[in-house]
C-alpha cells in the first residue's frame, strides 16, 4: 500500500475551516499542503504552502492541484463529478469516489446503511411530488425497521429532504400535518427528495471513525450534540448515554466504515431513540462534532485523517479530559467584536479558542469554536452564565 511520508505534499479540495484545521495538522507533521478553493485568502489558503484560486469544476486548476500533490483529499462532499473522475484516473485519491457517491446522495446513503442491517429511519424516495399524500399517524411509538417503505405508507410526522446538497438544516422541511404539504410538494417539484419518518429521539450523538489505507480502524469517544436552529451549538464529550448505547454506537460506526471501505475520517450522526441507535447521516471527512478532539484527545480527528490517507499507523484517539465544544457563529458577533471575545475567556479558564480566519461574519456562519476542558456540568453552567452565545 502506498505511503505518503512527511515532506511530501497533500492536496486539499476545499479551503474552509475543515481544510484549514487539516492543513495545520499536516504541517505540524512535516507535510506541505496545496489547496484549491474559489475564494482568495480562504481559511485554508491562509496557512497552506500553495493556494490555487479557482472554481471546483475548473479542470485546469484540478490538474494543477494534482501536479503539486502526492496525495489528494477533500473537505466537503459536493465535488464536481468530472473533476472527481479525472482525479481517480490521474492522481492518488485514496478515498476514491465510491463512498463519496453514496454519502452525497441521501437515498443511496440510507439504502446502503439499511442493507447492512443497521437501523435508519423508515424512508421513501419521492419521484412524483403530486403523490405526496401522507396519512395521519395511526400507531404510537416507534420501532426501527431500517428499510425503504412505499411512499403511501409514510405517516406524520416526517421530514422531507433534498437527496443531494443541503447542510445545517437547509433543504429540508419537517411535516407535522397536511398544512405542511404544499411547501413539501414545492421542494419535491424542484429537487429530487426523500421522505424520512421523524425520529422521536432523546439525544443526538455522533461517532468519528477513521479507517486507514492499511485497513486499520479507530474510533473517537462518542459526542452528544445539541443543535440550535439546525446548526450544531455544542458537542459534549463524553456523551451522557449508557455504556450499552455507547458500545452500540461505536460498533455501528466501525461496521459502516469497514463495509463501505471508507478511507480517512468518517463522521456519523446518530439518534438515540429509546435504548436504540438510529443512523441519521454520514460525512466522509472530518466533522464539526469532532472539533473537540483537537484539545481533548491524544490525537485529533485532523491528524488522524492525515495519518489514514497517507498510510501511517493511526494515532491514539483516547480522551484525556472531558470537554464541551461550542460553535461561534456570525450571529454572536461581527468581525469588529471578535477581538472582544478574549476578555470573556477568563470566565472559562480552560477554554481553547479556534478562529477560522473568515473575512465576513454572517448569520448562521461558523466563525470558530471554543473547546472548554474539564467537568462537563460545570462547563455547561459557565457557558450559560457567560452569555457569550446569548
Amino acid at each position: 500500500m502506498k505511503k505518503i511520508f512527511p515532506y511530501q505534499t497533500i492536496g486539499i479540495i476545499g479551503g474552509g475551516q475543515l481544510g484549514r484545521m487539516m492543513c495545520l495538522a499536516a504541517k505540524a507533521m512535516g507535510y506541505r499542503v496545496a489547496v484549491l478553493d474559489p475564494t482568495p485568502n480562504c481559511p485554508c489558503g491562509q496557512v497552506a504552502d500553495v493556494e490555487i484560486t479557482a472554481a471546483y469544476n475548473d479542470l485546469a486548476a484540478i490538474e494543477k492541484l494534482a501536479s503539486e500533490s502526492d496525495v489528494i483529499t477533500y473537505e466537503f462532499e459536493n465535488i464536481d463529478v468530472e473533476a472527481l473522475t479525472w482525479l481517480n484516473k490521474n492522481s492518488y485519491l485514496p478515498q476514491g469516489s465510491d463512498v463519496l457517491k453514496i454519502t452525497r446522495h441521501r437515498y443511496l446513503e440510507k439504502s446502503t446503511i439499511a442493507g447492512m442491517g443497521i437501523p435508519v429511519a423508515d424512508f421513501a424516495l419521492i419521484q412524483d411530488a403530486e403523490r405526496l399524500n401522507i396519512r395521519p399517524e395511526t400507531v404510537s411509538g416507534y420501532s426501527p425497521v431500517f428499510r425503504e417503505i412505499p411512499l403511501e405508507e409514510m405517516t406524520f410526522p416526517c421530514v422531507i429532504k433534498t437527496a443531494t446538497g443541503g447542510y445545517d438544516g437547509k433543504g429540508q422541511i419537517v411535516l407535522r400535518s397536511e398544512a405542511d404539504l404544499p411547501a413539501a410538494r414545492e421542494l419535491a417539484a424542484a429537487h429530487e427528495c426523500i421522505l424520512e419518518k421523524f425520529m422521536p429521539f432523546s439525544k443526538e450523538i455522533s461517532v468519528i471513525v477513521a479507517r486507514s489505507t492499511t485497513g486499520e480502524v479507530r474510533t473517537f469517544p462518542v459526542a452528544e450534540n445539541i443543535h440550535v436552529n439546525n446548526i450544531l451549538h455544542q458537542s459534549i464529550v463524553p456523551a451522557r448515554i449508557s455504556p450499552q448505547l455507547e458500545k452500540e454506537a461505536v460498533e455501528c460506526a466501525k461496521k459502516i466504515a469497514e463495509n463501505m471501505g471508507a478511507i480517512g475520517v468518517l463522521g456519523i450522526e446518530m439518534f438515540v431513540v429509546g435504548e436504540k441507535i438510529v443512523i441519521n447521516e454520514l460525512a466522509p471527512r472530518p466533522h464539526n462534532s469532532g472539533h473537540y478532539t483537537i484539545d481533548a484527545c491524544v490525537t485529533s480527528q485532523f491528524e488522524q485523517h492525515v495519518r489514514a490517507i497517507c498510510g501511517l499507523p493511526l494515532g491514539d484517539p483516547a480522551l484525556h479530559t472531558p470537554v464541551v465544544m461550542v460553535n461561534i457563529l456570525g450571529d454572536h458577533m461581527n468581525m469588529k467584536e471578535l477581538c472582544d471575545l478574549a476578555p470573556y475567556l477568563p470566565l472559562l479558564p480552560n477554554g481553547k479558542l479556534h478562529l477560522y480566519g473568515k473575512a465576513e461574519a454572517k448569520i448562521g456562519r461558523k466563525m470558530g469554536h471554543v473547546n472548554i476542558l474539564g467537568d462537563v456540568e460545570k462547563t455547561l453552567a459557565a457557558v450559560d452564565a457567560s452569555k457569550i452565545w446569548a
